[in-house]
C-alpha cells in the first residue's frame, strides 16, 4: 500500500474502525463507503481490500 492521500488528511482523531489506534490508512470502497485502519489492520485486510477494488490512501508518517 502506498497511494498517498488524496481525500482530507487524517487526523490524530481518526480512529482505526477494528481496534481504536490512529489510522493511518483510508480504504473508499466502490459503494461509496469508507473505512479507516491502523497500519497494523490495513496490512491485515489489505488484500480483502484489493479484492474489493477499494481504493487505499495512506497518510504520510508524522516527522
Amino acid at each position: 500500500m502506498n497511494a498517498t492521500l488524496t481525500s482530507p488528511e487524517l487526523t490524530k482523531a481518526d480512529r482505526c474502525d477494528r481496534c481504536g489506534a490512529a489510522a493511518r490508512v483510508r480504504a473508499k470502497l466502490p459503494s461509496g463507503a469508507e473505512l479507516l485502519f491502523c497500519q497494523h489492520h490495513a496490512n491485515e485486510h489489505q488484500a480483502k481490500l484489493i479484492e474489493l477494488a477499494a481504493v487505499i490512501e495512506v497518510s504520510p508518517s508524522e516527522a
